[in-house]
């Protein structure tokens, strides 16, 4: 299970009725039905997140919003009138908060299907692929003010496999972003195991005035991601 809110379940209870015996059965939760003890557990995690809570009665996709709102916060990533891209933009709640900030034009990007967000741009595909770049530059007018990244790979539980997996779309991102950002843009992306890797570091360092990591309140504190900013993108480097 990942922390960005992607997986999706159903919180149907089973409703109270007669035992054998003819008492009143307890009221079952959506984690009594989980088929396994790690999603039983994921699922009593989400009813306990105020953060799901929150998210659920503001109408947002995912607990992730609050991270992109955190981040926002923090720096003033996303500005009124932007052009906004998010890859990994499944299920639909960094599109959401950029929409709310004021965004222009917002595209996401996703190998998963996302439903419809009035007034979004919403890409299934793969971002390296040259028939998504088309479909970007057919719907976004100009290059971006901002580029986000949520990415995250699915887990394998060996630990340098899933290492070399994120670092490869972080990879992935930064190309994105080094191709697609106006001048002075900014960048956001999620990373791991203690910051973005030196020589990832160094090329953003290179091309943007400003590089920092930052770990949104809204992310569990359990979880080992983070995410880099970078603003102030030199177009020239």
């Amino acid at each position: 299970m990942t922390d960005d809110g992607k997986r999706r379940w159903t919180g149907k209870g089973i409703g109270a009725g007669k035992g054998s015996a003819g008492r009143t059965a307890k009221k079952k939760t959506p984690a009594y039905n989980a088929r396994t003890e790690s999603s039983k557990r994921w699922i009593e995690r989400q009813l306990a997140d105020p953060y799901v809570r929150e998210a659920q009665s503001k109408g947002y996709r995912s607990r992730a919003a609050f991270k992109l709102l955190e981040v926002q916060e923090k720096y003033n990533l996303i500005r009124k009138g932007d052009k906004v891209v998010d890859l990994g933009a499944a299920p639909g709640g960094w599109v959401q908060i950029a929409q709310k900030l004021g965004a222009e034009q917002v595209v996401g990007i996703d190998l998963l299907d996302i439903e419809p967000i009035s007034g979004a741009i919403l890409l299934k595909g793969d971002v390296a692929d040259d028939a998504i770049m088309s479909e970007l530059r057919a719907h976004l007018s100009g290059k971006a003010d901002v580029v986000l990244s949520d990415m995250a790979a699915n887990t394998t539980g060996h630990k340098q496999t899933d290492h070399l997996k994120t670092v490869a779309l972080v990879e992935l991102a930064i190309e994105f972003a080094l191709k697609n950002l106006k001048p002075g843009g900014r960048f956001c992306s999620k990373v791991f195991q203690g910051g973005t890797s030196p020589k990832l570091l160094e090329v953003l360092k290179t091309h943007f005035e400003s590089v920092s990591h930052f770990k949104p309140p809204a992310s569990r504190t359990h979880s080992p991601e983070i995410y880099v900013v970078a603003q102030g993108f030199r177009s020239d480097s």
